[in-house]
């Protein structure tokens, strides 16, 4: 899988908007999160991972501890070896040891209808899958990049687009393969990817059940 499924379009321009030192971290862990589920990380990315700054989080809390054991899987990491687990886990010989696809997960079949509605919301919000892309927009990698993108475009302003498409399209199954992903016999360094991915969608789904009603109230406060 060379890149993921989707490409900004209508969503270029308000991505010049000021983003918020809270909503750009939200944005940055989608972005890594779908760098990290596109391809096996390189040298390059690998280094910075090893080097992730503990105080992003309270070490204390889940999240804070799923940064730590990142950092320590990074450190431990052959790059090699990397490219080795990713395709095990997603590629393999005819199918990988995971199906990282929303359609799949809900349904369990690919190219079902959950990815006919996801593209629909894609389309309203402005975004579509690169030209040369072959991967349907259901997989987990489009998804994150998708949800960056979001949030990036509206940090400060309406969070009940990004609730939605948070609700309809990745809290509803992307949880689970999370946890499949920890649990997989290929996973080592992924291991740790899927513990982030898990906590960070369990603060994410509780950031936006509160972020969209208080935008609701101030709106309604305000006319």
């Amino acid at each position: 899988m060379a890149e993921v499924s989707v490409t900004d379009s209508e969503l270029s321009e308000p991505l010049a908007a000021v983003v918020s030192g809270e909503d750009q971290l939200r944005a940055n862990t989608y972005s890594l999160l779908g760098a990290l589920l596109a391809a096996p990380p390189g040298p390059a990315l690998v280094e910075k991972l090893s080097e992730i700054d503990a105080e992003e989080g309270d070490a204390s809390s889940l999240l804070g501890a799923a940064w730590g054991m990142l950092k320590g899987a990074a450190g431990r990491a052959e790059c090699g070896l990397l490219d080795d687990e990713y395709h095990e886990l997603f590629i393999g010989v005819g199918r990988g040891e995971l199906v990282p696809y929303g359609s799949w997960y809900l349904t369990g079949f690919l190219m079902e209808q959950p990815l006919a509605q996801l593209r629909s919301d894609l389309d309203a919000l402005g975004l579509g899958r690169k030209q040369d892309v072959a991967e349907p927009e259901d997989h987990a990698a489009a998804l994150c990049e998708a949800m960056s993108l979001i949030v990036e475009a509206e940090a400060g302003s309406d969070a009940e687009r990004q609730a939605e498409f948070f609700t309809r399209h990745i809290q509803s199954w992307m949880g689970r393969f999370f946890r499949d992903l920890q649990q997989a016999d290929a996973a080592h360094f992924y291991r740790a990817v899927g513990q982030l991915g898990e906590q960070f969608l369990e603060v994410e789904s509780q950031y936006l059940a509160m972020a969209a009603p208080r935008l609701d109230d101030s709106r309604s406060q305000s006319g």
